[in-house]
């Protein structure tokens, strides 16, 4: 699984908006500024992120974004496969929907990469941002400077 910039842009936005949940909205310059994410790239980010249903938006002088969701119903696997697509390492990890390899039945390698998939789902799937806002106020709590990195 590799993250591109998109990915990690939007789980840093996301967990921005989970530090602020119930809290009002923040404007979009705000959330660029403390992710350091580049502007226009942040926007089209948001549109994608609102479009999955993870953030919404709210108009005007007072206008930002806000989570559409609680940070608990949201995982970072989610999140992940929705901007990034399918976590497995090589298309044939998930044996329920892939067996167009000739070599399929008696591949060796199969089992490692359903194993690399398993694992990887099983990290990303299980962490929800409420955790870790969690992790980020005990790492401010603990006088560590930065917050938090993804």
């Amino acid at each position: 699984m590799k993250i591109t910039y998109k990915g990690d842009y939007s789980l840093k936005a996301i967990l921005d908006l989970a530090l602020h949940y119930n809290k009002g909205v923040l404007p979009i310059q705000e959330l660029a500024k403390k992710g350091d994410i580049p502007f226009k790239f942040l926007e089209q980010i948001l549109l994608t992120l609102k479009k999955g249903g993870f953030v919404d938006s709210k108009r005007g002088v007072d206008g930002g974004y806000f989570l559409a969701r609680p940070p608990e119903t949201i995982t970072v696997g989610e999140v992940v496969r929705f901007i990034e697509g399918p976590i497995e390492p090589v298309a044939c990890a998930n044996k329920d929907s892939y067996e167009k390899c000739k070599d399929f039945p008696y591949c060796v390698f199969k089992d490692i990469w359903s194993h690399v998939y398993t694992a990887t789902s099983l990290v990303v799937d299980t962490v929800t941002f409420a955790e870790l806002v969690r992790r980020v106020e005990a790492l401010k709590n603990s006088n560590i400077e930065t917050p938090y990195y993804i």
